[in-house]
């Protein structure tokens, strides 16, 4: 005889399979009614999946959920990325936790996910990245209950727990340095703009330029991508007002942006000084080496993911500051040639 299945249990029930899941696993979203009527459906015809029983129980999935919403182009070939997985798995393992990672087109799919994870007790956690100004993932976590760790705020979190950066303090340290080098035209190359972390760079970027007299300042919008930075730093350097200093949001654009200086016949950093966001390996293996911004991300990753495995196991969501990244200094900066 076949055995029953998650669908025959939602037709008898004239509910969805996603119904039938609530309500098997004790989670909101259908009556206490309809709950009853599904149990009892599920009960008569011998539905008992393995999955479903374990949650029931109260077993633990001993995994935790990382879904990203980027380009698989730009996942490719940034290293934030992977240094921050390296850092969550470190972690994880060391606790015989495993990681689930998936990656979406966009919120929506990336809030189903959540809601058939928890739903389907796949998972005890998630860390949530990329955090979006009136991020609607939010509220809905916190609506299912899922435990969860932002990476990145304060702001935006909710009542979520969050691990964060200071992004501005490191901004504000690398304008002033490329200032007390003599420099008075300074642009950015910025990443995503409706991440948070991007609207938070591009305002502090503002308000420093403004109280230090730089009136040529821009900041132009990109997408992480070596192409687009590439793109972004033509228009600059081809501009009546040439920058002499470029800060990019991600060392891949700002390698791009090396690339292109040097074929319009730039010197850097005597005709153009460089600054990359989130230093790596990458930075140093180039000709100038970049000065960058730094710091342990493999150690980010580690913390967000110690911080979700205590909230996991009961502990109230607080909201901790990081390392802010420091100012390497490197090749790729030094006082103008004109001021």
């Amino acid at each position: 005889m076949k055995r029953p299945t998650i669908a025959d249990v939602a037709r008898r029930a004239g509910v969805s399979k996603g119904a039938v899941s609530y309500a098997l696993n004790g989670q909101p979203g259908v009556s206490e009614a309809t709950r009853q009527r599904i149990l009892a459906i599920a009960a008569e015809i011998g539905f008992n999946p393995s999955r479903a029983a374990r949650s029931l129980s109260g077993a633990t999935a001993d995994a935790v959920g990382l879904t990203l919403c980027r380009p698989a182009r730009t996942l490719g070939i940034e290293p934030f990325f992977m240094e921050l997985i390296s850092g969550v798995e470190a972690e994880l393992s060391a606790r015989s936790y495993a990681l689930t990672l998936q990656v979406v087109a966009d919120q929506e799919a990336e809030v189903a996910v959540y809601r058939r994870w928890w739903g389907e007790r796949r998972v005890d956690g998630v860390l949530v990245c990329d955090l979006r100004t009136d991020d609607r993932r939010v509220p809905v976590l916190e609506e299912l209950g899922l435990p969860a760790v932002v990476i990145g705020g304060p702001a935006g979190t909710g009542g979520l727990a969050s691990v964060w950066s200071d992004d501005a303090a490191a901004l504000v340290e690398t304008v002033e340095y490329l200032v007390a080098l003599g420099h008075r035209r300074i642009a950015r190359v910025g990443g995503l703009p409706a991440l948070l972390h991007t609207e938070i760079r591009t305002e502090a970027f503002a308000r420093v330029c403004r109280r230090l007299g730089l009136a040529d300042a821009v900041t132009v919008p990109s997408d992480y991508t070596g192409e687009e930075g590439a793109r972004a730093t033509r228009r600059l350097l081809s501009s009546a007002t040439r920058p002499t200093a470029v800060i990019y949001d991600n060392d891949v654009m700002a390698i791009a942006g090396l690339s292109v200086a040097q074929e319009m016949g730039l010197a850097v950093p005597t005709d153009l000084s460089i600054v990359a966001w989130d230093d790596s390996p990458l930075c140093q293996l180039v000709h100038p080496p970049l000065t960058a911004l730094g710091r342990d991300i493999p150690a980010y990753g580690a913390h967000a993911a110690r911080q979700l495995l205590a909230v996991i196991g009961g502990s109230p969501a607080s909201r901790v500051q990081d390392e802010t990244a420091h100012l390497t200094p490197r090749g790729s900066t030094a006082p103008p040639r004109i001021n």
